[in-house]
């Protein structure tokens, strides 16, 4: 699956020898410059305290890594036999670095080098920090809940997917509604006409659904969301269900075909008529985690929340 490439004449693997050997799998957007030095940066010390680092074959021609590195393919099971998934990036590459996360059960550690990046863990100046903390397995593991989802047409499944974030239903033709019945638990809700319904875990309530109008919903807590999207109804309010329930998404048969998106990276068309299936995810996600900051904390930072005047419970 793997093969060891020699980028510079400098090497680790007398380092490692007689150790246990330690891989840890780099996942960097090397679009950006900042993603490709601080991936210079991390690789340099995983590999001084004797930990070897795996990188994709498409980005390790794009990445200035020192000493022994494997290469590996871009396919679900690269991050197999790792002990951990260190992503460089933004939202959306903590996203695909979750697609690898899931398939293999390697925990996810996220290093945010975006703007919000709520899946991530540390910042970009907390590199040489991240480093320590991954070579003294300093570091929590939490679950986090997914979404499994099924498309059917004329009854027959067409399509299954999952997410981390959320299953989005979504107009495909700017200028007409995408007209949808919504269904909880086999029973029907309503009907309107909009831009479509996001579906979304706890995780998710932060992103799509979030700028849809849904609601903010601590990780800890196990439920599902369903966000209508700009629906033109009296009754179109997000609505907040039991994590074993199952959502439902029927496209109207006189309306334009739609299309589904998952976590925004996959995409399927859905014709009129067709229905999509979301329920909680067999597979969760596994994130690392180096810090125990409540989850109201990182909220009011990432939004940046006015909190000036709170003075807090008497003592």
């Amino acid at each position: 699956m793997t093969q060891v490439t020699q980028l510079t004449q400098e090497t680790a693997a007398g380092d490692m020898d007689g150790m246990e050997e330690r891989t840890v799998f780099l996942l960097a957007h090397t679009g950006r410059p900042a993603a490709v030095r601080s991936a210079e940066l991390v690789v340099r010390g995983l590999l001084r305290c004797g930990i070897r680092v795996r990188v994709l074959t498409e980005e390790a021609a794009d990445l200035p890594l020192p000493g022994l590195v494997e290469t590996v393919a871009a396919k679900p099971d690269a991050a197999e036999g790792c002990e951990l998934l260190v992503v460089l990036g933004g939202d959306g590459t903590l996203l695909r670095g979750a697609e690898f996360a899931r398939a293999s059960g390697v925990p996810m550690l996220g290093v945010n080098l975006g703007r919000v990046g709520f899946l991530a863990e540390a910042e970009r100046d907390d590199l040489d920090q991240v480093v320590e903390r991954v070579a003294s397995r300093s570091y929590e593991v939490e679950e986090r809940m997914t979404l499994d989802v099924l498309v059917r047409n004329d009854g027959h499944i067409v399509h299954a997917d999952w997410a981390l974030n959320e299953v989005s239903v979504e107009k495909a033709a700017r200028e007409r509604m995408l007209e949808v019945v919504t269904e909880i638990d086999g029973r029907p809700v309503s009907s309107f006409g909009g831009d479509g319904v996001v579906c979304a875990t706890p995780t998710g309530s932060t992103a799509y659904a979030f700028s849809a109008g849904g609601p903010v919903v601590w990780p800890e807590v196990e439920a599902l969301l369903m966000v209508p999207i700009s629906a033109h109804a009296l009754f179109a309010k997000p609505l907040v269900t039991a994590p074993d329930s199952v959502l439902a998404v029927e496209v109207q048969p006189q309306t334009p075909h739609g299309v589904l998106w998952a976590d925004g990276r996959r995409s399927v068309e859905l014709p009129a008529g067709a229905r999509v299936e979301v329920r909680r995810g067999a597979v969760p996600v596994r994130l690392a985690r180096l810090h125990h900051a409540s989850f109201t904390d990182r909220l009011v930072a990432k939004f940046a929340l006015p909190v000036s005047g709170w003075r807090g419970a008497p003592r």
